[in-house]
């Protein structure tokens, strides 16, 4: 059936229309912090958990969790790949570039990523705090409680964004803890699924949570000059969050080290 001319001209008409509001609105720049937040939350409640025969078995509270706990696998994959891209792969925070100071380099994809990191931040918060304290205790509230506020202040300001990558890298360990969680609600804590995932969680919480703070420590030190230069509240999170986040990093760890000894000496 042959479309009218004037149907052509009218479906370009309103795709024009369509771009536009996507391009001087949703995309301009003033906006792009708050699309991108908006972005992150309907991504939160859109995303798809996975299921296994024993989810029907699980208790109100348990599926609950369980959907909780693959959104925020969702997050983690996404924002871990945003974060090695700006640290290790992007110009955009290179010594080698001269185009400003270190510290207060932002992009538009940067404030992307971030506001989907806030988006979901929001959702996991507002979760947290409606079933506190079954998806996690006051540990879990102070640590999103920082995160939310550096990475929103981040997101904002455009200062410290390429130290906020640097911590986000940390949620490459999520995936893990969650799957430690699954296979334990699944009934396969004996397993060799569940060893072979704590030995991914020690190797991945030493290198992102424990080495990679040491490299962020030694690099704030380094570039100190170009630290100073940013707003008070931006120097004081700087210096404040890392160091709070990677003390709560070495209890765990020293948490997970014990497991990883209990798990193999069931094993020998």
């Amino acid at each position: 059936m042959a479309v009218s001319a004037e149907t052509v001209m009218a479906i370009k008409t309103y795709q024009n229309q369509a771009e536009a509001l996507v391009k001087n609105y949703f995309l301009a720049d003033p906006f792009i912090p708050y699309t991108s937040v908006l972005g992150g939350i309907f991504a939160c409640k859109v995303s798809a958990p996975f299921y296994i025969k024993a989810y029907n078995g699980l208790t109100k509270i348990q599926r609950i969790e369980w959907n909780n706990r693959g959104m925020s696998t969702i997050h983690a994959i996404f924002i871990t790949a945003m974060s090695l891209y700006f640290v290790f792969w992007s110009d955009l925070f290179s010594d080698q570039q001269h185009t400003g100071l270190v510290t207060l380099r932002s992009s538009q994809l940067s404030i992307v990523g971030l506001g989907v990191s806030i988006g979901y931040f929001f959702v996991d918060f507002g979760m947290i705090f409606l079933y506190y304290p079954t998806l996690g205790g006051k540990e879990y509230v102070i640590h999103h409680s920082l995160s939310t506020i550096a990475v929103a202040y981040s997101m904002l300001s455009g200062e410290l964004q390429l130290y906020t990558y640097m911590c986000l890298i940390s949620e490459v360990t999520t995936p893990e803890i969650n799957m430690r969680w699954y296979l334990d609600t699944a009934g396969l804590k004996r397993s060799a699924a569940y060893l072979i995932n704590g030995l991914a969680i020690f190797l991945a919480w030493l290198m992102a949570r424990i080495l990679l703070f040491l490299y962020l420590f030694y690099h704030i030190y380094w570039h100190y000059d170009q630290v100073i230069q940013m707003s008070l509240f931006g120097c004081l999170l700087t210096f404040l969050v890392p160091a709070v986040l990677f003390t709560m990093n070495l209890m765990w760890f020293g948490k997970i080290i014990k497991g990883l000894k209990k798990a193999l000496a069931k094993r020998l």
